[in-house]
């Protein structure tokens, strides 16, 4: 009897035994990753986007492939929230190694063309450094695009200087280098977070 007792618990203990080593090896070979941001994997469809630069010139979403891209919808008479994200997104880029920094970038996506216009755009792209790229479209396009990543925005009463407001969601959507949907970026995130997301990313995608 102790003899088979002792056979029983020496099979159960090899049985659990196996049991933590395939836990084990399943998380060394495991893809996931653990993210400050909100992981939308799977959740959004690719990059895709057909845009006017500051410079006139028509920009596609290829044009920037092998780069992680940051997209967010904003305007550049934006009082608050723009000026405060992209100062964000600028200092999280700064503070990623130096070899990783050249390979993420802002896409600035202005959704108010009437006054977004290629000087003001150009002047935006500049004061936030060369990481930055400012694009528009006509109404419709941006529209679309909006639809797209399941957002939008719309436009308040012009007073009567002709000033208005644009309301736009604060979100950053972060796509890697094969354009993919990773990321999104919401309010509150410390920039540290933010960093360290980017460079995960940006390393990953490299590998």
């Amino acid at each position: 009897m102790r003899s088979t007792a002792s056979a029983h618990w020496q099979l159960a203990a090899a049985r659990v035994t196996v049991a933590f080593l395939l836990l084990l090896l399943a998380g060394c070979f495991s893809d996931d990753e653990q993210w400050n941001a909100k992981d939308i994997s799977s959740l959004m469809p690719d990059l895709q986007f057909d845009l006017i630069r500051s410079n006139g010139k028509a920009v596609e979403a290829q044009d920037l492939s092998g780069e992680v891209r940051l997209v967010f919808f904003g305007f550049t008479h934006c009082p608050d929230v723009c000026p405060t994200t992209m100062v964000q997104l600028k200092q999280a880029i700064e503070q990623m190694p130096d070899k990783l920094q050249e390979e993420v970038r802002i896409v600035f996506v202005s959704v108010d063309p009437k006054r977004d216009t290629p000087e003001q755009l150009a002047s935006y792209e500049s004061f936030f450094g060369d990481r930055v790229i400012a694009l528009t479209g006509s109404e419709p396009q941006l529209r679309e695009l909006a639809k797209r990543y399941r957002t939008t925005f719309g436009y308040g009463t012009p007073d009567e200087d002709g000033n208005y407001d644009v309301s736009h969601s604060s979100a950053v959507y972060v796509f890697d280098q094969q354009g993919r949907a990773r990321l999104l970026i919401r309010d509150g995130l410390p920039t540290t977070a933010i960093r360290d997301d980017l460079t995960s990313l940006a390393t990953r995608s490299r590998s």
